[in-house]
């Protein structure tokens, strides 16, 4: 039995639960079953929204064994301290594939990494969209602001200023606060709920986060996007996304951002393709 378990939480946000209901559902079209595990329920129910409808939940990265068994296979996409726990995981499971943490991280133990700058032949490519943002769709004029799906130290409001400048419309994030919709009503031309975000990344002609993972995914899905970098770890560093044509900025600077927004994306740079799973696929069988 394959495995992929993906730490998500209310402050880290769901960027690796997107990247696995990507691999999961791409595994089930080559006939492989992948159960998801999760350490958060909350994230359980936004994986039914990116089409899983079961998973598994378990405390952290060093209970995995508490479901997969001797002879199993493990897909490994967090940050956390695994307290040595990836020498028996390498051990007891047939292949181990695991997230690189940052550009220095190599394999420990015989797992096989996957790699935002992938350039060796024994890793797998960590940049991975979902294929449904590749049916392109026709834009709305729309200028989308998606945060993170979380803002407890409340980012967006300590910006308010910012925001207000430009005629802006709010994706909310998973894990944000009710009366915190209230107030970030005021500083939005519209509110939309979390349960629409793959529609608003498909369908939207301007997208503006801070997150990695959207930046890549609506750039696949032929918006204009822009990344705010707000110097918070991320899935993949702002110099990654530059090589796709995302333009990034640092921090909430409104006359950077009206640059921007009057400059053309450059389409000379490498597109955001559908990734490759061949190479897990043909070792997994």
């Amino acid at each position: 039995m394959l495995y992929y378990y993906a730490h998500t939480g209310h402050k880290i946000g769901l960027d690796r639960l997107r990247r696995a209901a990507a691999v999961i559902k791409r595994l089930a079209g080559e006939g492989i079953e992948c159960r998801l595990l999760l350490n958060d329920f909350r994230a359980g129910l936004a994986a039914r929204d990116l089409g899983i409808k079961e998973y598994v939940t378990i405390e952290t990265i060093q209970d995995i064994d508490a479901v997969a068994a001797r002879g199993d296979s493990v897909i490994i996409d967090s940050d956390e301290d695994e307290h040595g726990r990836l020498v028996k995981y390498c051990s007891d499971f047939t292949h181990v594939w695991r997230f690189e943490h940052d550009a220095d991280d190599r394999s420990i133990h015989g797992e096989t990494l996957f790699r935002a700058d992938c350039r060796e032949e024994d890793c797998l490519n960590a940049v991975i969209v979902d294929d449904a943002y590749f049916d392109i769709e026709e834009k709305e004029e729309r200028m989308l602001f998606f945060l993170q799906d979380m803002d407890h130290d409340k980012t967006i409001l300590s910006h308010a200023p910012f925001f207000e400048a430009f005629p802006m419309e709010l994706l909310l994030g998973n894990y944000f606060f009710v009366k915190y919709e209230e107030l970030l009503a005021q500083c939005f031309c519209a509110l939309y709920e979390p349960e629409e975000y793959m529609d608003l990344i498909k369908s939207s002609s301007t997208v503006i986060t801070a997150s990695a993972q959207t930046a890549l995914e609506a750039s696949a899905a032929g918006a204009k996007v822009i990344y705010i970098d707000i110097q918070q770890v991320s899935l993949y560093p702002a110099v990654l996304l530059e090589r796709y044509g995302i333009d990034c900025m640092k921090g909430f600077d409104a006359e950077v951002l009206k640059h921007l927004l009057k400059q053309n994306s450059d389409k000379t740079k490498k597109p955001v393709e559908k990734f490759d799973l061949n190479h897990l696929i043909s070792v997994y069988k």
